[in-house]
């Protein structure tokens, strides 16, 4: 109730539409902080988190005496000079050797699923056993990327050769995680395939339904193993026999590989040390879980919603406190170790904390703190309306944020700056708005203005003012950033499209549409608030502002939508324009190389007039006719077909001036 009461005078504050936008972010708070294990952006966290948590309560254990490994490694396999399949003349005379020093029993994490030649004495062996032996076993129907039906029909017939010895099949089939492979859980029954390993070498006692999480173990000393492990050629003489009964007598025997890149798996524990488990010592994990008859508990989904909510509730009471700053601290500082401890220490009580969203509690709390904080702050204060009002009109939303951030980097006393200038204007707008009615002017052309400033705005820019249906616009300030000749590049190419659609989408009865032209300048002018201290005109002034406009008349001379100067071209990464020479703009004495863009035209055909205007320029006689050939290929190119013609008049080096 403490947090309860700020945060239901916050509401009586903001009103009835802030606080649903924030009661709508409390809700995707809470859903968050439920659901993140089945979020796409946040499960692999919630796994790593989950995989942390799982090697910081795992026990540190010596080597377990129940257990022993008899392994094929790397060395084994240079000995042997074998490596798939597993040499099994050593496989058959190390049974017989281990059936001799009192094993308890013998679990073989290894398929027999191809002939070899020593398969007779690798028969002959497993008959004779007197100690219980379980072989792995697999199916085409469970493993059909390993498994062939012509292998599975090998393998049948190798366990029929052992009926009635003391051989029996045992699933060695692991469950890795869907999303990132990782083997977390035992695995699945499978009424397909006969009993498990662990069940077999064990029992299934109260495991024969259980496929939760695999109770990892790390050693207690750094240059041990939790499991003691004998290289399988240590046993392959009588010397080494004797040697080393005392670690086989009495003892579950596995055999398997640790070979590099064969039969190795992520496990948790192995994906945060980056190395990989192998088959075998996974399956010895589980088997010395079963023994130890430790199982994970599942976390019930009616304390997983109320977890949900305390971590919300928690987040959203202290962004609504009115508390001290430093009571405020201490409360964070609790709920984020609480957040972050819980998990582990209920992995450590043995419950399976899989699934529980651990990472979502933090997002979740962050969001319902940020929601309850911004609405009891007064998400309408005086910085914040400014930019959803005159600032929010005129500048995207990043930059916004920013000046809010930092009120200074609005310096309405104007300065200099380099900007890219904007103009774009409406062919036959004055004619068109005598031929319709006011009440239709002004709804059809505030929604085509509406249009053009959310493409200036979308793409960065700002907003310098209407005139009329004309927009000007800028990017370079308040904010430079490094890619605003290719924000506005694109918004040049998007207004043109803008205005295209227009014109095909205006409603019936309305006249001719004229075409929707732009021109785009980059040059130095002085911004600020040219409007008086008592509003805000921020707005910039100088020849660049006038050549845009200029840019932009030209387009009708020259049939083309958009125009783009040299100056603004050099500084664009790589921008789709084709040349269309040089021009001499009304009221300037100095012509202005300028650009078309065509996002449409292939870069080899922009290479290509590029280069012919070149060899034009240099004065190639051939150039010329070499372009006609190049109009003559593109089609209905108005824009192209005009270029020819000045140059044609102009001659190389030239330029045209346009009246």
């Amino acid at each position: 109730m403490t947090g309860a009461a700020p945060l239901l005078r916050t509401i009586g504050r903001i009103g009835v539409a802030r606080s649903a936008i924030t009661a709508m972010l409390i809700v995707v708070a809470l859903l968050v902080a439920r659901y993140s294990w089945q979020a796409a952006l946040s499960q692999q966290v919630e796994r790593w988190m989950y995989d942390t948590r799982l090697l910081i309560a795992a026990p540190r254990v010596d080597e377990d005496p129940r257990i022993v490994e008899v392994i094929y490694t790397d060395d084994t396999l240079r000995l042997t000079a074998r490596r798939s399949p597993l040499d099994r003349a050593l496989l058959a005379r190390t049974l017989r050797r281990i059936d001799g020093m009192g094993a308890k029993r013998i679990g073989i994490d290894m398929l027999i699923d191809e002939p070899q030649a020593e398969d007779p004495l690798l028969i002959a062996a497993l008959r004779a056993m007197r100690t219980p032996v379980y072989l792995g076993f697999a199916t085409n129907a469970t493993n059909p990327e390993e498994m062939a039906l012509w292998q599975e029909g090998f393998e049948r017939k190798f366990f029929a050769a052992l009926a009635g010895r003391n051989v029996h099949p045992a699933s060695i089939k692991l469950e890795t995680d869907a999303e990132d492979g990782v083997v977390r859980n035992w695995p699945k029954p499978d009424p397909r395939l006969p009993p498990t390993l662990v069940a077999s070498l064990a029992g299934a006692g109260g495991f024969a339904h259980y496929d939760r999480g695999i109770a990892y173990r790390l050693p207690r000393l750094n240059d041990r193993d939790v499991f003691t492990w004998l290289p399988i050629e240590t046993l392959d003489s009588d010397l080494g026999a004797r040697f080393l009964a005392d670690r086989i007598a009495g003892k579950i025997v596995l055999i398997g590989g640790h070979i590099t890149d064969v039969d190795q798996f992520d496990t948790p524990i192995s994906r945060l040390t980056r190395h990989t488990s192998s088959g075998l010592d996974i399956h010895a994990a589980m088997l010395a879980q079963r023994l130890d008859a430790r199982r994970f508990t599942a976390i019930p989904t009616g304390i997983l919603w109320l977890m949900a909510i305390i971590a919300v509730l928690a987040g959203a009471a202290i962004g609504a406190s009115e508390a001290r700053r430093w009571v405020l601290a201490v409360l964070l500082a609790m709920c984020i170790v609480t957040i972050v401890l819980l998990p582990v220490a209920l992995q450590r009580w043995s419950f399976d904390t899989q699934g529980l969203p651990a990472f979502g509690w933090l997002v979740g709390w962050t969001l319902a703190y940020i929601a309850a904080s911004a609405a009891a702050r007064g998400i309408g204060s005086e910085q914040r309306r400014f930019a959803q009002g005159a600032l929010g009109r005129y500048l995207p939303r990043d930059v916004a944020a920013a000046i809010i951030k930092d009120p200074a980097r609005l310096k309405l006393h104007g300065e200099r700056a380099t900007i890219f200038a904007l103009f774009s204007d409406m062919e036959g707008f004055t004619k068109l708005s005598h031929a319709i009615e006011p009440e239709t002017l002004s709804v059809v052309f505030n929604h085509y203005l509406d249009m053009l400033s959310a493409v200036v705005l979308d793409h960065g820019g700002t907003i310098d003012k209407f005139v009329g249906d004309a927009i000007v616009a800028f990017w370079g300030a308040p904010i430079a950033r490094p890619d605003d000749g290719d924000r506005a590049l694109a918004a040049c190419i998007a207004i043109a499209e803008a205005g295209e659609r227009f014109r095909r989408e205006a409603p019936a009865g309305l006249p001719p549409i004229g075409r929707t032209r732009v021109g785009l300048h980059r040059g130095e002018v002085v911004v600020g608030n040219f409007g008086g201290e008592g509003r805000i005109q921020y707005t910039a002034l100088g020849d660049a502002m006038n050549t845009a406009a200029r840019l932009e008349g030209a387009n009708k001379a020259l049939s083309t939508r958009a125009l783009v100067s040299a100056e603004a071209a050099a500084a664009m990464t790589d921008p789709p324009l084709r040349p269309m020479g040089r021009v001499l703009l009304r009221g300037r004495s100095t012509p202005v190389q300028v650009f078309e863009p065509v996002p449409d035209i292939s870069r080899a055909d922009i290479d290509a007039l590029t280069q012919l205007l070149r060899r034009f320029d240099a004065g190639d006689g051939s150039a010329l006719e070499d372009l006609e050939r190049y109009a003559a290929t593109c089609g209905d190119d108005t824009a192209l077909t005009k270029l020819l013609a000045r140059l044609e008049k102009i001659g190389p080096g030239g330029h045209h001036a346009l009246e």
